[in-house]
């Protein structure tokens, strides 16, 4: 008989995987039970099992452990990079690789930068924005846009899909269904069409390559058409999510927000310790491939859930001597962008369009606030705002700014 242990539940709405109760778990124990699972709660232990090679991702299963089990969003969903493993998520990794490396994003920060300023143009004088339509969401966009070699000024529609799709991450999954199929539906006939217009006109970007790619028989079209539909959403859903959550995390701390408008350099350590503290992906999950100990009672047997829950572990005293909140110290690694070979791919976007975009936004918006509660996600799975209103002390629209420096 399993022992005793503190039974957390994910699955409810109403759940805050950052609430005392969660700390509390931690302090009694380095695991936990969930309606998802088992979860991992300390630093420690996380960062061991996200490198032990007895476990597997297990997003695989999560259409299942809600309840789903056929239709278009489970198809997809079992075949998109981050369910895959072995030899066929190698090779699929490999060709997308190339797109993604810090230094094709690094030749992109000036334009991010650009980009930035343009959008706070639109809002700096009149001193309010509901953050996430005016800036979150078509920062995120544009810039995945430009990215994968969409059409910029389709960014609003393709916004509104991936915002939708985005949905399957959620805890609220089987009652989204709808919304997430008819997205997906959308996504995949506008992908096709794109790569259609490659296939007859190529050009110097990623859905070119990946044309190439298929066209060679390193793909199949298939997966092509999967690949570019799972990475349009999963690049600009995390993106906007992250954003408001950073700028919920600094506004919480004072003085935090005026010292990043005084130090943009700190931009890449602010990012770092917005994901540390308050990252959109609450959990990372993994899949137990045999039986493990992994002690103090938590044994698993073959095909055993564990959910890693990133901000428990990211505070987690017993890893550092001061886990409080500080874009000027750098802390131990976070678990924002999951771990082994798993790793987010398009970690290097995420990292430095947020780590330009943030220090404009301090620099802008004075004495930022927020202006009324907003609405937002669930605090389990994927968690973030939906609308974000904020105050700030108004500012005059800038001429186009000189280069920026690039994030270190």
């Amino acid at each position: 008989m399993e022992p005793t242990a503190r039974f957390l539940d994910l699955a409810d709405p109403t759940f805050d995987v950052t609430s005392p109760t969660v700390l509390q778990a931690r302090e009694e124990s380095f695991w936990a039970r969930t309606s998802y699972g088992h979860a991992v709660l300390r630093h420690a232990e996380v960062t061991a099992l996200l490198k032990d090679r007895r476990f597997r991702q297990g997003n695989a299963r999560w259409p299942a452990q809600n309840g789903i089990h056929s239709g278009m969003f489970s198809d997809w969903w079992h075949k998109v990079l981050l369910s895959l493993e072995g030899e066929e998520h190698l090779r699929l990794r490999r060709l997308l690789n190339p797109a993604f490396k810090q230094q094709v994003i690094a030749a992109m920060v000036p334009g991010f930068a650009e980009l930035a300023h343009e959008l706070v143009d639109g809002f700096s004088e009149r001193g309010r924005v509901e953050f996430i339509s005016e800036f979150a969401e078509p920062y995120s966009s544009r810039v995945l846009c430009r990215l994968i070699g969409l059409p910029e000024e389709e960014w609003a529609q393709v916004a509104r899909w991936a915002d939708d799709l985005g949905k399957c991450f959620g805890v609220r999954i089987k009652e989204d269904l709808p919304r997430i199929e008819a997205a997906l539906e959308g996504l995949y006939g506008y992908c096709d069409e794109v790569v259609r217009d490659r296939t007859a006109h190529p050009r110097d970007d990623l859905v070119s390559d990946l044309v190439r790619h298929q066209q060679d028989g390193r793909l199949s079209a298939e997966e092509l058409s999967v690949a570019l539909v799972f990475l349009v959403f999963a690049g600009m859903e995390t993106t906007r999510n992250q954003l408001g959550l950073a700028l919920q995390t600094l506004f919480a701390h004072p003085g935090q927000w005026e010292l990043l408008a005084q130090r943009p350099d700190l931009g890449r350590n602010a990012v770092e310790e917005v994901m540390r503290v308050n990252p959109t992906v609450t959990w990372i999950t993994r899949e137990a491939l045999e039986d493990v100990d992994l002690g103090e009672g938590l044994v698993l047997r073959p095909g055993d859930i564990v959910q890693v829950l990133s901000h428990s572990a990211g505070t987690d005293p017993r890893a550092q001597p001061d886990p409080s909140f500080d874009i000027a110290v750098e802390h131990p690694m976070h678990m924002g962008f999951g771990g082994g070979m798993h790793h987010c791919l398009g970690h290097w976007v995420a990292r430095m369009d947020m780590a330009v975009a943030l220090p404009i936004l301090a620099a802008r918006m004075p004495d930022a606030r927020a202006d009324g509660a907003g609405e937002w996600l669930p605090v389990s799975g994927n968690t973030g705002a939906i609308r974000y209103p904020i105050a700030f002390t108004p500012t005059p629209r800038v001429a186009r700014p000189t280069a920026e420096p690039v994030p270190q």
